[in-house]
């Protein structure tokens, strides 16, 4: 049984046991998130229905904090003497999938 939620801003396909990383959300680790399901397939059903939907709950636990991979920005003009450098890493939360109640 999988499902697709909504997480983080994203879509994620995810099953019981399965660990992902989204954008950082509140939260300790150890917290419970309840999770938006989009679409979930259990063997030969697939629900799409929002009725049907409402009534299913996917819950994870938040692991941890991470970060993605540094990026690194340049910008430079030439002939004018103008170099500017900057970088960036998105804040992460790590989520372990607990549950599927369908």
């Amino acid at each position: 049984m999988y499902a697709i939620v909504r997480a983080g801003g994203r879509q994620e396909k995810v099953s019981v046991g399965d660990t992902i990383l989204i954008n950082s959300i509140k939260g300790e680790a150890g917290d419970s998130v309840d999770l938006q399901p989009i679409l979930v397939v259990d063997g030969s059903t697939v629900t799409s229905d929002a009725d049907k939907l409402a009534k299913v709950s996917v819950s994870a636990e938040i692991v941890g904090d991470a970060k993605g991979p540094k990026i690194t920005i340049t910008r430079y003009k030439n002939k004018t003497g103008y170099k500017r450098r900057q970088g960036h890493r998105q804040s992460l939360t790590q989520l372990k999938i607990t549950d599927i109640k369908a």
